[in-house]
């Protein structure tokens, strides 16, 4: 029989309650000894985009300016590699691991392994199964946006600019990862309100530009009355733009455009009218993620999600936001 002592040392996530073996979540997670200098491992999952680019160079510029080691590795698009990559950073006994996960469910391995190696490990930028693992459990934190939000927000500027009525083509990102699955369910949960914004076609483009020319260009051949996109991302985005301008039509008229991360090429197509609005997804973590491993190291609370606040995009604001486009 659990008596109230019992009760509120659970709630108070205090000493283990031994007669029953439970004990608070957080005593699972490995620990990190506080010092001057660290050396971090980062698994990052491709550079073939400037958003990846731009986060790994905010890693290396932070790394820089405080003096610590960082371990960088590549996996080019692979999450074998990558479970790979993470092996590696084991072997090498780093302090600590930041790991952008390719997809939610093949890099669990990789952080199951992290916590048993005793090495704390923070997910950067997209997230894993959580029925699988649980940050402040199996790894201390995802640091990311809030990826449902951004879909969300590209929907509702969408929907009020279409006056309700739309047939749209969907440039889904790499299958499996928390951004598309996340992205999808925020844009699809805001228009099921909407019965004339309808998704006619959706299919993945990976992140990618010359891909998401291609499955845009084959999509809207299949349905040339589409009159909206929205891409998971402005690679996509701007892969479609060349698509549509091939073909003779106007991006910004033909279609209205809502994509998402806030790159250089994408910010100026908003300036120039191509792009209705980008949703941004700010790819500069180094700061908050060596901000948190140090306090993480000094034992301060960790909140299981950090989340980074991003802008919405638009004609109205977008040339203040130009100069810090990536």
């Amino acid at each position: 029989m659990i008596n109230r002592r019992s009760l509120l040392q659970i709630a108070a996530g205090g000493a283990v309650v031994s007669a029953f073996g439970l004990r608070p979540a957080f005593a699972d997670l490995p620990k990190l000894k506080e010092k001057a200098t660290y050396k971090v491992g980062f698994a990052q999952t491709e550079s073939n985009n400037p958003w990846r680019l731009q986060q790994t160079k905010s890693m290396q510029d932070e790394a820089k300016k405080r003096g610590w080691q960082l371990v960088y590795t590549d996996a080019a698009g692979s999450a074998a590699k990558q479970v790979a990559d993470v092996r590696s950073m084991i072997a090498q006994k780093v302090d600590v691991i930041l790991l952008a996960p390719r997809e939610e469910r093949p890099l669990i391995p990789a952080v199951m392994e992290a916590k048993k190696a005793g090495i704390p490990l923070f997910l950067i930028d997209r997230g894993v199964d959580p029925s699988l693992a649980q940050a402040g459990k199996d790894y201390v934190a995802f640091i990311g946006s809030d990826f449902v939000q951004e879909g969300r927000q590209a929907a509702e500027v969408l929907t009020k600019a279409m006056n309700g009525q739309a047939k749209i083509i969907e440039l889904v990102g790499t299958v499996g990862s928390s951004p598309a699955n996340d992205r999808a369910k925020g844009f699809a949960d805001y228009i099921k309100d909407y019965p004339g914004m309808q998704v006619v076609a959706s299919q993945s483009g990976d992140f990618v530009r010359d891909k998401g020319r291609q499955v845009f260009e084959t999509l809207y051949q299949a349905h040339p009355e589409a009159t909206a996109l929205y891409s998971h991302n402005d690679e996509m985005t701007m892969g479609a733009i060349a698509a549509m301008e091939a073909a003779g039509k106007v991006p910004g008229k033909d279609l209205i455009i809502a994509s998402i991360d806030g790159t250089k090429d994408a910010a100026q197509a908003v300036m120039d009218g191509k792009i209705l609005v980008v949703v941004e997804c700010n790819p500069n973590f180094g700061p908050a993620a060596f901000e948190a491993i140090e306090k993480y190291g000094k034992g301060e609370h960790i909140p299981p999600h950090v989340v980074n606040k991003d802008r919405v995009l638009t004609k109205e604001n977008i040339e203040s936001y130009l100069p810090e486009a990536y």
